[in-house]
């Protein structure tokens, strides 16, 4: 009798604890919504200053070149100007401005990307697997060529096969992404 009693408060105790749990991580869920609406909106609200501040700084310069400065102060304003916008450009608020257009070719092989990173910690770690990417690729590219210079001499006598070299050709160019 008294083991059917405390496996009852076990139980009760237990369904007690998974009850706070899912009201925890209801919590949690409503806490993570509404930070990342947060975000969202003063993302937006960067976005919108920062596209600002480049039609700011193209009236400007479409305005120094109607005005009659002389050449000094105007040649000194253009490059404040171009100090403005490479702040703008290389900077951490270059995220929020609209990405470049890749060149067609790219974007055959690689789709519609966005190749810039928001944080910092983000840019790391895109460009830690960059560098992993490259070094892997360089292995392959000196091994495969290789290995047809030894096939070549080796098994075709001396002729150089068009599928396999074309096949290199292809499998270079993906990797670079061009």
């Amino acid at each position: 009798m008294g083991d059917s009693r405390v496996d009852e408060n076990s139980k009760q105790t237990v369904e007690e604890e998974v009850s706070g749990t899912v009201e925890l991580a209801k919590e949690l869920q409503d806490s993570a919504a509404s930070l990342i609406s947060r975000t969202t909106h003063e993302e937006d609200s960067l976005r919108q200053r920062a596209q600002s501040l480049v039609s700011n700084i193209h009236r400007l310069r479409s305005s120094i070149k109607k005005a009659d400065f002389d050449s000094n102060h105007a040649e000194k304003l253009e490059e404040e100007l171009y100090r403005a916008r490479s702040i703008l450009s290389e900077g951490e608020a270059a995220a929020f401005l609209p990405s470049k257009s890749h060149g067609r070719f790219l974007r055959m092989f690689l789709g519609p990307i966005n190749v810039r990173a928001n944080r910092k910690d983000v840019q790391l770690k895109v460009k830690e697997e960059y560098n992993s990417f490259r070094d892997r690729t360089a292995c392959l590219f000196l091994f495969f060529p290789s290995l047809l210079l030894v096939l070549r001499s080796w098994i075709w006598d001396g002729c150089f096969p068009a599928f396999p070299v074309q096949l290199y050709q292809v499998i270079y160019v993906k990797r670079l992404g061009c």
